[in-house]
C-alpha cells in the first residue's frame, strides 16, 4: 500500500497545470506523455497466432449460448457487443437467474489490460474465457461438458481441425478459450480521441480539449492512462476518502481475494475509460447510473477534491471522446445440435 501511495503522490506533485487555453498541439504533446492512441491493425497475443479461421471460430463460440449448462447464456449475453460491450445490469444474471456479485466490464479493447475482471485474477482474454464457463452464478458448466458439447457437432470439429492445424486433438477447452482470445482481440474500437492523438487539431471540441486538459491536470490520468486509460494497474478505492457502502460494499475486498494480502482489501485494477459514456452503470458494484455522479464520487475518493459542476461536465465531456466506432460482426449460423448434444439443465447445484 505505501508503494502505492507514494507512486500516485509523486505523480500528483509531478503534474503541469496547463494554461487556460493550450493549442491543441501543446495538449496533444502533454496527453502522448501519458496516453496511447489504439493501433490500426489487430494486435497480437501471448502463445496464441491469431489467424483468419481462428477468429471465426471464436466468434461462433462467443455467441454460442450451448457453452453454458442451461443452454440459455453466451459470452454475449453478459458482454453484449450491441450493448457498449457490456449487459448494462449492475451486476449479471447467470445460471438459474442469479445475480453474480460484479458489474460486467466491457468486452471492447479488453485485450489491452494488463490482466481481466475487476480483481486482476485472469491473465489474459483466454484464462479470462474459462472463468464464467465454470462459475456456478455464470455459465454452471464443466470444461468437459463444454467440449463435449463441441465434439458433438461435425461443423466445430471441423473449425476446430482448420483453427488449430497439425493438433491431433484440437477441440480442446484450452482451444476453445484460444478461439474466444483470438476473436475479443479484434474488437477494438477507435475513437475520436485516437484521432486527436494521431494529429487530427478538430477531432476534439473545444469543451472535451478543456476536459482533457483538467483529465490530465487534476490527476486523473494517475490512474487511468495508457493505451485504454485504465486496466494497467491496481489502486485503493477510496485512497483519499473511502466511498459509502452503497458505492463500496463492504463485502466485496478486491484484489484481497486473490493475494490474500492486507494491503490489497478494496484493491481494485482501474476501470479503463473507453467507451465509458455507453457503460453505465459504474464501478465494480454497479451502484452508480449516472457519469456524472461517478466522476464527482473518483474526485472526493481518489483525488480529494470535490470537482465543481462546470469541471464535471467538462471531463465528461472529454470522456464521451472515447465512444469509439464498433467493428461490424456478423451474427454467425451456429452448427445444428445432433443426437450426442448433451441436453441443457438449468439445475441450480449448491
Amino acid at each position: 500500500m505505501k508503494k502505492i501511495l507514494t507512486s500516485i503522490a509523486l505523480a500528483l506533485l509531478a503534474s503541469t497545470a496547463f494554461a487556460a487555453d493550450p493549442t491543441p498541439g501543446e495538449l496533444r504533446e502533454s496527453a502522448l506523455e501519458l496516453f496511447k492512441p489504439l493501433p490500426s491493425t489487430t494486435p497480437s497475443v501471448l502463445n496464441n497466432p491469431i489467424t483468419p479461421e481462428k477468429i471465426e471460430l471464436g466468434k461462433a463460440l462467443f455467441f454460442d449460448p450451448r457453452i453454458s449448462a442451461s443452454g440459455v447464456f453466451s459470452c454475449n449475453s453478459c458482454h453484449n457487443l450491441g450493448t457498449g460491450g457490456d449487459d448494462n445490469l449492475e451486476t449479471s444474471i447467470g445460471h438459474g437467474w442469479q445475480k453474480g456479485p460484479r458489474n460486467a466490464p466491457t468486452v471492447f479493447n479488453a485485450v489491452f489490460n494488463i490482466a481481466q475482471f475487476w480483481d486482476g485474477r485472469a491473465d489474459d482474454l483466454a484464462a479470462q474465457a474459462k472463468g464464467p464457463v465454470q462459475a456456478g452464478v455464470e455459465m454452471a458448466n464443466t470444461p468437459a461438458q463444454v467440449v463435449a458439447t463441441l465434439k458433438s457437432m461435425p461443423d466445430y470439429v471441423t473449425w476446430f481441425n482448420a483453427s488449430f492445424p497439425g493438433e491431433e486433438d484440437p477441440a480442446t477447452f484450452d482451444n476453445f478459450a484460444k478461439a474466444i482470445e483470438a476473436f475479443e482481440a479484434t474488437l477494438i474500437t477507435p475513437a475520436p480521441f485516437d484521432a486527436f492523438l494521431n494529429g487530427d487539431d478538430n477531432a476534439l471540441s473545444a469543451d472535451q480539449q478543456k476536459g482533457l486538459a483538467l483529465f490530465m491536470d487534476k490527476g486523473c490520468s494517475t490512474c487511468h492512462a495508457g493505451v485504454n486509460l485504465g486496466g494497467e494497474g491496481y489502486y485503493p478505492f477510496g485512497l483519499i476518502e473511502k466511498p459509502g457502502a452503497e458505492v463500496l460494499p463492504e463485502n466485496d475486498k478486491g484484489r484481497f481475494a486473490v493475494t490474500q494480502t492486507a494491503d490489497d482489501s478494496y484493491v481494485f485494477r482501474a476501470a479503463p475509460l473507453r467507451n465509458v459514456a455507453v457503460t453505465a452503470p459504474y464501478f465494480h458494484s454497479g451502484k452508480v447510473w449516472d457519469l456524472k455522479q461517478a466522476v464527482g464520487i473518483m474526485g472526493v475518493s481518489q483525488l480529494g477534491e470535490d470537482i465543481n459542476d462546470e469541471e464535471v461536465g467538462l471531463i465528461v465531456a472529454f470522456l464521451g471522446s472515447l465512444t469509439g466506432k464498433v467493428p461490424e460482426v456478423t451474427y454467425p449460423i451456429l452448427p445444428a445440435e445432433t443426437a450426442d448434444t448433451p441436453r441443457p439443465s438449468g439445475e441450480v447445484k449448491n
